[in-house]
């Protein structure tokens, strides 16, 4: 990774020359919390709620909601937020994430594609959680078939570290790997640690792209379920607090909560039940 050969000692070169030669953004190198004021996380929060109920809702109608709700900002300030939170209205578009464009964007493989047993083909996407003096993101890797939660992360930044754990994480509980990783073209999941790991374990990857809008509703249903039924209810104070209670809803969600469309079985029963592991 060319990040990796930037060095801050032991060169004449100045950090930004470095990242000038390598074409990297010095922004980037390390991720750092982003410090949120009072009124922005009552902002966040409202925009957060919003993108929940109306995910198809681009900055324009969102600002317009806010501004009936009484908020006093302008345009440009809501997409500034919604990109810091990660928000992308869901609707057909060629971009499904916030690209980097030092990294290579794969083909799209799950088109016309019957994917009819577990550990065929596996998702992922990262959300925004608003808690009571803070926020942060939340990673879950996803079974496409039985819509079991394999892993889930928190992180209060939205970097690729805790995504790759995560990625480990659901390797252990399923016991082997997929055969397809699908995720959308953000910089997490094109990154050479992300895709390393998957090309080491031989798993084809795959990435949304225009016409494939659709691909995150089953990620999406599964984040607007965890803040209604969960965060919103709740003021988590911090990070530990709040891993406590999505622990608590994902074990809920895979083991208890039914879905309709798996034939009134929670999702783990029906992960374990037609499972035929690949080899590991």
């Amino acid at each position: 990774m060319r990040k990796a050969l930037i060095s801050k000692t032991g060169t004449q070169l100045s950090i930004r020359r470095q990242c000038q030669l390598l074409d990297v953004n010095r922004n980037r190198l390390t991720p750092v919390p982003i410090r949120w004021t009072k009124e922005e996380l009552e902002i966040s929060l409202a925009m957060d709620k919003l993108h929940m109920k109306r995910p198809y809702y681009g900055s324009r109608r969102i600002h317009g909601e806010l501004t009936a709700l009484g908020w006093q900002l302008s345009r440009g300030r809501v997409r500034r937020l919604m990109k810091r939170m990660g928000l992308t209205a869901i609707y057909p578009k060629p971009r499904t994430s916030v690209k980097s464009r030092e990294n290579r964007i794969y083909p799209y493989l799950l088109r016309n594609l019957e994917i009819d047993r577990p550990n065929q083909v596996w998702c992922t996407d990262i959300t925004y959680i608003p808690m009571a003096t803070g926020f942060a993101y939340l990673i879950a890797i996803m079974d496409w078939h039985s819509r079991a939660v394999l892993s889930w992360k928190i992180s209060n930044t939205m970097d690729t570290a805790f995504c790759v754990e995560a990625l480990k994480e659901a390797r252990q509980a399923a016991g082997c790997w997929p055969e397809i990783m699908n995720t959308d073209q953000g910089s997490q999941f094109t990154s050479d640690e992300w895709v390393r790991e998957l090309k080491a374990a031989n798993v084809k990857v795959s990435m949304d792209g225009k016409g494939c809008w659709v691909d995150n509703v089953f990620i999406e249903r599964l984040w607007r379920s965890l803040k209604y039924e969960d965060i919103y209810l709740r003021e988590y104070l911090d990070v530990p607090d709040l891993e406590s209670g999505v622990r608590d809803w994902m074990n809920f969600y895979n083991h208890e909560r039914r879905h309709q469309s798996l034939g009134n079985q929670p999702p783990w029963v029906v992960y374990e039940s037609s499972q035929a592991p690949l080899a590991a």
